[in-house]
């Protein structure tokens, strides 16, 4: 039985087939779902512009009295940071909806080189529409037996698809109790379910000390994300995803910078995907 999230979600993507092609995976695989899987919420949300509050209430707590008081403790440079990279994970996982790509025109830059890239975002999002990104995503990311680009960290670290880098990131993730969710059939190694797992780790959605964010990080996500965003700045079929490249690269940059200088502490516990 579907719960009410993913009913929504069919719905405004049109039905079932409508949205397995959004988001890029097969109809059964959606048909077999009972509730969005943690790690499509914000390839759902991005695709129909459905909140991930309400796709997945237990997960994205909106207004709830705990979770404002877990956010209270929470470091506001964590809450930018995950931020940072649910932006980028939505924009990895689908194409951006209408309504994603219009509050992307809203956003405002600051002299700094992120603002900067922020204000490249809000410039490109204006002059694009969803049917044109929804064909850019496609030619970059799908193609028609592959796309431009292949964002998984096996094939920027080995050249082949579903290598050890998998395995081993697997490994990782279960030491911290982040498990596959049923029915996902997207490698873990995507940069758009890494990227939503750096943000759980940073808002403490998903417990997990520092060190470990830090190791999963330099392991498994700078070690290759930054090269991926420097080839989509410069790949022919990037438009409105040259800005995403810019946006990325320098995001990866600047956390690298910050897991090298920050000494914090380490005393949460493992968390857990469902």
């Amino acid at each position: 039985m579907r719960d009410a999230g993913l009913y929504r979600a069919i719905d405004a993507a049109g039905g079932v087939a409508q949205l397995a092609r959004k988001i890029h995976i097969s109809q059964p695989s959606i048909s077999n779902w009972s509730k969005v899987p943690a790690q499509r919420v914000i390839a759902v949300e991005a695709a129909t512009g459905v909140p991930r509050a309400e796709l997945r209430p237990d997960l994205y707590p909106d207004h709830h009295h705990e979770h404002t008081a877990s956010q209270d403790s929470i470091d506001p440079i964590d809450v930018a940071r995950a931020q940072e990279y649910v932006l980028l994970a939505a924009l990895l996982a689908a194409a951006p909806s209408k309504r994603l790509l219009d509050r992307l025109t809203g956003l405002s830059g600051d002299g700094t080189p992120l603002g900067q890239a922020h204000a490249g975002l809000a410039e490109a999002a204006s002059h694009t529409t969803a049917a044109q990104v929804e064909r850019e995503y496609f030619d970059l990311f799908v193609g028609l037996g592959r796309g431009e680009l292949l964002p998984y960290a096996s094939y920027y670290l080995t050249g082949f698809l579903n290598e050890r880098p998998l395995s081993r990131l697997r490994t990782d993730l279960a030491e911290l109790g982040i498990a596959r969710a049923e029915g996902n059939s997207e490698p873990e190694d995507h940069a758009a379910i890494l990227c939503a797992i750096m943000a759980g780790m940073a808002d403490g959605r998903w417990e997990a000390p520092f060190v470990a964010q830090r190791a999963l990080f330099e392991k498994h996500v700078s070690s290759w994300m930054e090269r991926l965003f420097g080839d989509m700045e410069q790949a022919a079929s990037a438009r409105f995803y040259r800005a995403v490249g810019t946006f990325g690269r320098l995001f990866i940059e600047i956390e690298r910078q910050g897991f090298s200088f920050a000494k914090w502490p380490c005393e949460a516990g493992p968390g857990e995907v469902r």
